[in-house]
């Protein structure tokens, strides 16, 4: 009896209920680690370490690395600055690419999207084949057309029978850099438009025939607002790609004529990788990643003001 009062109390268990409560709050968080590491590893990580390298005079074969805190941000903003003109040379490039293909990318895709959306003998079959050249590399593309639209021994040229410089002048650089891209990647943006359309109800197609609707009347009232969601992920992706073109100009006119057709990317690329630069790199970095997050900003508003209208 005295042994027995002098044992230490045994131990409560904790109730089924309880425990399983507890494992299931802690399942989210770990089907999402994998995700976690990932992104700290591969996208939160260096961009922090590239933030701190566009801070310093930063040269990867030199041991001294010195601070220099925002003045490889002034220098883009500096006349003066050896960097500065080509820099902004670059940003124009890079927006008359993005005005000039964003467009095409957004509405030749959702045109080619309605039409593979009906029935018709051999619908599959065209639907591989619109989406085949996107399968393909950058530099499988570029190589491709870059021999197709040579100035002096091109097939297209050759087909036209005319002495079009598609590569070495503008605005025809431009041109074949957007038709091009065009060409390559409507494929993607027709297939997630073409999820999209099955998405919406054949019922609202039916209700707007029976009330006498016309085919615009369809495609206003009911596969635009079917399609809003959409439309604002492919919109605003094709931005960012289109804004991060690098392949087709380095690949297809080498930034000629001069170097109008030399996007920002490939300026950044050169600073870094062949002037070694990465403190300026950085910097035009961020200062490109700051202007594509304002532009998907305001892309975001305009599509929510709409929806609310």
């Amino acid at each position: 009896m005295a042994q027995d009062l002098l044992a230490p109390p045994a131990p409560v268990q904790e109730k089924p209920q309880e425990q399983v409560r507890r494992v299931g709050r802690a399942t989210p968080y770990l089907f999402l680690a994998p995700y976690i590491v990932l992104f700290g590893s591969f996208v939160l990580a260096p961009a922090v370490y590239g933030l701190w390298i566009s801070l310093h005079d930063w040269d990867y074969l030199l041991p001294g690395k010195p601070f220099t805190g925002l003045d490889n941000y002034r220098a883009l903003f500096d006349s003066t600055s050896p960097v500065f003109a080509e820099f902004w040379q670059s940003m124009r490039a890079t927006g008359i690419f993005t005005v000039g293909s964003v467009p095409f990318l957004v509405t030749v895709p959702l045109g080619l999207a309605l039409i593979l959306n009906r029935s018709f003998p051999g619908r599959t079959f065209f639907r591989a084949v619109y989406f085949a050249p996107y399968v393909l590399g950058v530099a499988v593309i570029g190589v491709l057309w870059s021999f197709l639209l040579d100035p002096n021994l091109g097939a297209v040229n050759a087909l036209l029978g005319a002495d079009i410089p598609w590569i070495t002048a503008l605005p025809w650089a431009w041109i074949s850099l957007v038709a091009v891209t065009v060409w390559w990647t409507i494929g993607f943006n027709a297939v997630i438009y073409l999820a999209g359309l099955q998405d919406i109800s054949r019922e609202l197609y039916e209700a707007v025939r029976i009330d006498g609707g016309s085919r615009w009347a369809e495609f206003r009232h009911v596969t635009l607002p079917g399609l809003r969601p959409v439309l604002l992920f492919i919109v605003i992706n094709t931005i960012l790609a289109s804004a991060n073109m690098f392949g087709q100009s380095y690949v297809i006119t080498q930034g000629a004529p001069g170097n109008d057709t030399r996007t920002a990317i490939m300026y950044i690329a050169q600073i870094g990788l062949r002037e070694y630069k990465m403190g300026q790199a950085a910097a035009m970095s961020y200062l490109l990643t700051l202007a594509l997050l304002l532009v998907s900003v305001i892309t975001f508003r305009l599509f929510l003001t709409r929806e609310d209208s």
